[in-house]
Formats: structure tokens, sequence, C-alpha cells
């Protein structure tokens, strides 16, 4: 039996939060164990919990704690720092594309509009804990659009000519949202190496994860989404 994907969720409003721990529910691959209404406690909850979420569900729009500021964009940080394993889909009701392209950036895994079909918001949770990134088709074409024309700076084309072919080859495949076992098979290496290549990809480029790998391969021209 697969294992069951475990999910957090960090909301507060507290009927969407009720909605939405009513929806996942329903799916019996995944399980809610995390919960909060405010972004400035989560890894004091987190260091208290005996079962941590494989993936965390955040709001953008989040309290602040007195006058400081503590929305997703700041769980996003302390995510990466304390809990890096931790994937997280930023949840919004904005989608504006160069926004949505600085919070991957930023270290996010994906974004979804809370609007979305909840048939997405499975799909995107699926895809970040088996892929490590979730970026929709349309997002997609719409930074490849508005970003990805932009010109490439002196610091970007010298990481560009710095990829290998192969590194090439990989990045290519993981915009196409392949796994790591699936890219192995299909260049006819092992699991390890692909790691390996990804890792130097990271370094190479300064991403956070492989939705950063995305939004990078994008912005410069690397790969086209169609």
């Amino acid at each position: 039996m697969e294992q069951k994907i475990y999910v957090g969720l960090v909301e507060d409003h507290f009927l969407f939060r009720q909605g939405m721990k009513a929806i996942l529910s329903v799916w019996p691959e995944m399980e809610i164990v995390f919960e909060s209404a405010e972004g400035y406690n989560v890894i004091d909850k987190l260091n208290a919990s005996q079962l941590l979420p494989n993936v965390m569900l955040v709001d953008l729009s989040l309290p602040s704690q007195g006058e400081k500021e503590f929305s997703g964009k700041e769980v996003t940080d302390e995510l990466r720092i304390f809990f890096p394993d931790i994937k997280i889909i930023i949840l919004s009701g904005h989608e504006d594309e160069n926004f949505i392209a600085q919070l991957i950036e930023h270290g996010a895994h994906g974004y979804l509009v809370k609007d979305s079909d909840p048939s997405e918001v499975r799909e995107a949770i699926t895809s970040v804990y088996r892929k490590g990134s979730y970026i929709n088709a349309r997002t997609l074409k719409a930074i490849q659009n508005n970003i990805g024309k932009k010109i490439k700076s002196r610091s970007a084309a010298s990481t560009i000519d710095q990829l290998t072919k192969r590194e090439e080859e990989i990045l290519d495949l993981i915009c196409q949202q392949f796994t790591t076992d699936e890219i192995a098979e299909r260049l006819f290496i092992s699991p390890k190496t692909v790691t390996g290549h990804r890792n130097s990809l990271l370094e190479k480029t300064g991403s956070h994860n492989v939705a950063g790998l995305v939004i990078y391969a994008i912005k410069n021209n690397i790969v086209k989404i169609y």
C-alpha cells in the first residue's frame, strides 16, 4: 500500500480552513496532520508535532504578529530554513504571473488560487510530493510570455554557459514534470546520477528547489512550455 501524503494547512479564515479539511478528508491517499490559523507560530507547532506534513498549504495573506508582517512569504522563509523537506503550496486569491514567479523563486513549490477546482488541489499536492513542483500549464505559459522575453542578464548568460548538455537534458525533463525515476529511465542512468545533476543545477542557478529550476529555465528561454 502506498504511503499516505501528510498535509498541513495554514489558513486564518476558519470557514475556508474547514472547507479545505472537508475536501482533503475525502481523498484516501491524503491525511491532514497539521493546521494553524497563524503563520508566526508554525515553526513552534511543528517542533512540538509528532508527525510532520509532507506538503503544507499556506495562505499568502496571514495575520501579522504585532507590527511584524508574517504572510505566506515569511512562513515559506522559515519552513525553508527549519523544515526544508516540507513542500509548500501557496494559496491566494490573486493570480498575478510576476508575483507567482517571485514566490516560486523565493522557495515555494507551487501556487494555487483559492477558487481552484478540488481536482487541481489534489493534483497540486500529489505533484509537489512526488515531483517537487506544481505550476499549472496556464501559469507556465504566462511566465514564459511575460518573463521569458526579458533580456538575459550577464550573470544569467554566464550561468547558462556553465550547464552541461546532460544538465540541460535533465532540466528539460524536470520542466516536463518527470520524476527522478522517470528521468533516469529515459536517459538510461541511475536515479542517484539524476539527483546529482539536479543538485548541480540548483547550485549553478541559485534555485531553492525544483520549482525554482522550472521558473529559471522559462525566464532564460532554456526550455519552452507548450
